[in-house]
C-alpha cells in the first residue's frame, strides 16, 4: 500500500470507503478512537500501520505535503529518543527531523488520516471531519 496516495477530488460515499487510511498505532488510544470514529461514520479506511510498515523519507514528504506541515509539525512530542537527538532544540533542522521519522517511526505523531480533501493530525478524533 502507498501511505502517501492522492483521493479523488470529488469523492461519492462509496469512494470514501477506499480513499481513507489512517496512519494507524493499535496501541495508541487516540489512534484507536480515531479509527472508530471513522468507522462510526461508515469508512472502512486502508489502516497502515506505521510502526511496522515503517514509512520512509519519500512517504513522510508526501504526507507533510497533504498536512501542510514541516517535519517538525508531525514529529511526536515527548519522545526520548526526539530529545536525546535535540530535535525539540529552538531552530532544529527539518531535514535532521524527517531523517529521524524516516529511521524511527515512533517519533511520528498519530493518528494521520488523509481523505478526500486533504490530511489531518487526528487529535482530536473530530479533525478527521475536515478531511471526508
Amino acid at each position: 500500500m502507498d501511505p502517501s496516495f492522492s483521493a479523488p477530488s470529488e469523492p461519492t460515499r462509496h469512494h470514501l470507503i477506499s480513499t481513507v487510511t489512517i496512519w494507524h498505532n493499535p496501541g495508541c488510544g487516540s489512534s484507536k478512537n480515531a479509527l472508530d470514529y471513522l468507522k462510526e461514520k461508515g469508512v472502512e479506511p486502508t489502516v497502515y500501520l506505521y510502526l511496522k510498515e515503517k514509512p520512509d523519507t519519500a512517504a513522510l514528504k508526501a504526507v507533510l505535503k497533504q498536512l501542510k506541515l514541516k517535519p517538525s509539525g508531525l514529529l511526536r512530542p515527548k519522545e526520548a529518543a526526539a530529545e536525546e537527538m535535540g530535535l525539540y532544540a529552538p531552530g532544529a533542522d527539518e531535514d535532521a527531523i524527517l531523517a529521524a521519522m524516516a529511521t524511527n517511526s515512533k517519533l511520528v505523531q498519530r493518528p494521520v488520516v488523509i481523505g478526500p480533501k486533504g490530511a489531518v493530525i487526528a487529535r482530536p478524533k473530530t479533525r478527521i471531519d475536515d478531511v471526508l
